[in-house]
Parts: C-alpha cells; sequence; structure tokens
C-alpha cells in the first residue's frame, strides 16, 4: 500500500497518474495548502521541503521499514524502478526518459508555474515578469512540440516522461499559450486525455488558473498562490 500526499496540483496530479496507470493500490492523504497543513510537523517528517506530493511506501522496494520520498520526479523514477514499468529497460532509452523527466521537473514546471501565478494570482500585475514567463513557457512548449514531431510520445513509448509533463500542459491557457500553435504538442495533449487513467485522474479536478483575480482559485483548488505554482 502506498499512501500519497496530494493536493490536485500539476506535481500531485503527475504521482497519481502513475499510481493509476500502473493499478497500483494506493490511498490519498490530503493535504490542504490553503490551510497550511504542509508545514504541520506531521508532514514534514515526511517531506522536509514541506511541498507536496510525497509517499509513503509500506510495502517499499528491497523490504525493511517504510520509505518516505518527496520531490515528484523522484518518486516517479522510484515507482518506475520499482514496478519496472514505464521506463526502458536499456541504458540508453532510460537516459532518454530521464533527460525528458529532469527537463520537466527544472524547466516546464517552474516557468510554467511562475507564468501561471503572474498571469492569473499576483496580487497586482507585474509587466515584466508576466512578460518574461509566459515567453520563456512558450519557448519549452516549443521544445516539446519538436521533440514530438515523428513521435507518438515524448521519450519512446509511453512513460514516465509524458506523465510528468501533461499536468504542466492541462493549465496551457492560464499560461498564456494556446495550443494550436503547437501542433504536435496538441496532438499528443489530446491522445493522453483520452487515456483511461488520466480520465480517472481528472474527473472532477479543475484547472488551477481556469479563474483570473488576486488569490482566486476555482472550487476545489487551493486558494494560495503557492499552490497556483504547483507545489
Amino acid at each position: 500500500m502506498i499512501e500519497l500526499y496530494y493536493a490536485a496540483t500539476p506535481n500531485g496530479l503527475k504521482v497519481r497518474l502513475f499510481l493509476e496507470e500502473a493499478g497500483l493500490s494506493y490511498r490519498i492523504r490530503p493535504v490542504s495548502l490553503s490551510r497550511g497543513e504542509q508545514f504541520e510537523p506531521q508532514f514534514q517528517a515526511i517531506a522536509p521541503n514541506n511541498r507536496i506530493p510525497a509517499i509513503v511506501d509500506h510495502e517499499p522496494a528491497g523490504g525493511g521499514a517504510p520509505l518516505a520520498l518527496m520531490e515528484s520526479g523522484a518518486i516517479l523514477w522510484y515507482l518506475a524502478d520499482k514496478t519496472g514499468r514505464f521506463v526502458p529497460g536499456d541504458a540508453r532509452g532510460r537516459a532518454e526518459v530521464l533527460q525528458w523527466l529532469f527537463w520537466q521537473m527544472a524547466g516546464l514546471g517552474p516557468m510554467a508555474g511562475q507564468a501561471g501565478y503572474f498571469r492569473v494570482y499576483a496580487p497586482q500585475p507585474v509587466p515584466f515578469a508576466i512578460e518574461r514567463y509566459t515567453r520563456e513557457t512558450r519557448r519549452l512548449y516549443g521544445v516539446l512540440d519538436r521533440q514530438l514531431a515523428g513521435r507518438e510520445f515524448i521519450a519512446g513509448d509511453y512513460s514516465v516522461a509524458d506523465m510528468a509533463c501533461y499536468p504542466w500542459i492541462v493549465p496551457h491557457a492560464g499560461h498564456g499559450q494556446a495550443l494550436d500553435s503547437f501542433p504536435q504538442l496538441k496532438r499528443w495533449f489530446a491522445a493522453l486525455g483520452r487515456r483511461p487513467a488520466v480520465r480517472r485522474v481528472y474527473r472532477g479536478v479543475e484547472d488551477v488558473y481556469a479563474r483570473a483575480g488576486p488569490a482566486v482559485a476555482p472550487a476545489g483548488a487551493s486558494r494560495t498562490p503557492r499552490a497556483a505554482a504547483g507545489e
């Protein structure tokens, strides 16, 4: 059994996507970001960086005591290694998936999160920040669009790279991006949206950037700027 400490941000959703795709047994432990539950000592003992998602694996790879793990990218890689699912077995294929997972963690997520924050949640407009992060997010969408040319998925077969990136494309409107400008990305995005596991995970989940205004979020989403950044 895996306990998933979770809120429906892009980073939380990517781990839930893996659990659903792999058919693993898990229990959601909701973490209310708006109430500051990520700063409570019980959660900090599991996730010292005070961010969701985090997991506790009660049947860890290799056995032994339950394993607590934070950071969505590390969680995805751990689960892929443990199950042998959604990551290639050969060294070259694994490297390809790993680089795109790191690309999402280091580039797409942080830049898109900042674009969404300054475009939707900031208490007052900051034109330089809006222009900077929207432009950089557009560049990153273009990188992914080019990578998907002639490919069904980001790095060969469907993998943790796709699961990591998809939740950061869902709120594209809040990022100031039109998918029509990225035809390969749009095709990939539509195909993933038809997957049964993706539909299950996103059932009832609102776009965290769907409504504009300072510190305003859709019903069921956190109402803090931190949540808007997908943490």
